[in-house]
């Protein structure tokens, strides 16, 4: 292993471990990367001793500053392009209420042990005596191989100590593409409600990062076949099912859902944009209704749906703010462009979806293209030529009409000032009249055909042009 340890770093921490008669490894997710063949730039240093006080050594060394966090018992500090941070070895124990352990001081194997992973769990030597020996006790090496995600020790004690685990075990198997042994399955399953005693920030945490995984559909099915889903976002789990009435049924939509995130995650790696995928179709539960004529119906999905989106943002601990606000456009907006592609295009529906999608309307387009989830190869070339449609239509109506973030060419101020009034009902009248006009396309975006229409509507609903403004 000797090979991978070529940066400086290593041999600078290997000399003072022994100037100082300290054994120091290397362990965890940057050993396990050199398996996986992936570049790490965070370094985990296992110190058989005080880790704070041997990183303030090296600190001293590199003429560098140390970060120690005294409530962690850990330190960190930055050398050339590596995140180094380093740690005492240890052994925990847990009591039932809290996933903080009680902490002694322990040998490896002792540290080794209390890792959540064998993939996690691997080690390489500092000491000079063994530089660059791969210390393994829990066959991670061949874990990797296999693509398989293995608690070193049992797996309900593990996920009963610390339950973020079952979260970070369903992370990694997303992340790596590998499967859970079925031992550690059969313990989420068994612990699953003591994530109740994690934080919500730190579920989401690795909830996000499932997401931001290459394929997020593989972390969902675990967290759904697991109830894990069901525990930390049940407005998702109920999207399963299918309904029959009169032998009509509808499509499963947590599944459906799963394959929009999953196409859409082809094209972007925008993390609020495969929200807005998760959260397109989450009103459809509280919105299905079976009609005899029509089959099963989910009118205004789309509206409540975004209604739902800040109280579900909240619930997460995600940010209410313009983020938020961002998946709750494209949840509502999300049907407008499909509805486009089946329909003969105007230029006023295009304006109009211009108008209120503003600057997102190319991630609203990304995200109408991915919900195209049929197996009919028909429908599916059909709604793809529609699309193009729509897009080149989008494309000439914003070259011609400007639309996309419009601002009015008439002001409210502009209207009290050339009929001499008060803020009040007449000015929205007249607003209006003249954004529905444009949108519609009798009046060009352009100030002199609106001023020209504003002293018209004025006159209309009995107000006295007073003087012209520039």
């Amino acid at each position: 292993m000797k090979e991978y340890l070529k940066h400086p770093i290593f041999n600078i921490i290997s000399e003072l471990s022994n100037k100082l008669g300290i054994e120091t490894y290397v362990i965890g997710g940057f050993v396990r990367d050199i398996f996986l063949k992936r570049p790490s730039k965070d370094v985990d240093i296992l110190v058989i001793g005080n880790g704070p006080e041997f990183a303030l050594e090296v600190g001293k060394k590199l003429h560098t500053n140390v970060s120690v966090f005294k409530n962690f018992g850990t330190a960190m500090l930055r050398y050339q392009d590596l995140e180094v941070e380093f740690v005492g070895a240890r052994k925990e124990s847990y009591r039932t209420n809290s996933r903080k352990p009680i902490v002694e001081n322990g040998t490896l194997e002792d540290d080794q042990k209390r890792r959540d992973f064998t993939i996690n769990a691997m080690a390489i030597s500092l000491s000079k005596n063994n530089y660059g020996q791969l210390i393994d006790p829990f066959n991670g090496v061949k874990d990797l191989k296999e693509n398989l995600i293995i608690t070193p020790l049992d797996a309900n004690e593990t996920f009963s100590d610390d339950p973020l685990r079952m979260m970070r075990a369903i992370r990694f198997a997303t992340q790596l593409n590998f499967q859970i042994h079925q031992s550690a399955i059969d313990a989420i399953v068994f612990n699953k409600e003591r994530i109740k005693i994690v934080s919500k920030e730190r579920i989401t945490d690795e909830l996000n990062k499932i997401i931001l995984s290459k394929k997020p559909s593989i972390g969902f099915k675990y967290l759904f076949d697991t109830k894990l889903l069901h525990i930390i976002f049940p407005q998702m789990a109920k999207l399963y099912g299918i309904d029959y009435i009169d032998g009509k049924g509808h499509k499963d939509n947590f599944y459906h859902t799963l394959q929009v995130l999953d196409n859409l995650s082809q094209n972007t790696d925008d993390l609020w944009l495969r929200w807005a995928a998760i959260l397109h179709d989450i009103a459809k539960p509280a919105t299905k209704r079976f009609e005899k004529k029509h089959g099963w119906t989910f009118h205004g999905h789309e509206d409540k749906g975004a209604r739902m989106v800040p109280k579900i943002f909240a619930e997460l601990k995600l940010p209410l703010n313009e983020k938020m606000k961002y998946v709750q456009k494209l949840v509502l907006l999300h049907l407008r462009p499909i509805v486009l592609a089946k329909e003969i295009i105007t230029d006023s529906a295009v304006r109009r979806l211009l108008f209120e999608a503003g600057d997102d309307i190319d991630d609203l387009m990304l995200l109408c293209q991915a919900d195209i989830t049929t197996k009919n190869e028909y429908k599916v070339k059909k709604y793809r030529n529609n699309f193009e449609l729509v897009k080149q239509k989008l494309k000439d109506v914003e070259e011609k009409d400007k639309i996309r973030n419009w601002q009015p060419p008439i002001s409210g101020d502009d209207i009290i000032k050339a009929f001499n009034i008060k803020a009040g009902p007449e000015v929205g009248i007249i607003k209006n009249k003249i954004r529905e006009a444009i949108l519609e396309g009798d009046i060009k975006n352009d100030r002199a055909e609106a001023f020209d229409l504003m002293k018209a509507i004025g006159r209309e609903i009995g107000l006295k042009f007073e003087q012209e403004i520039n």
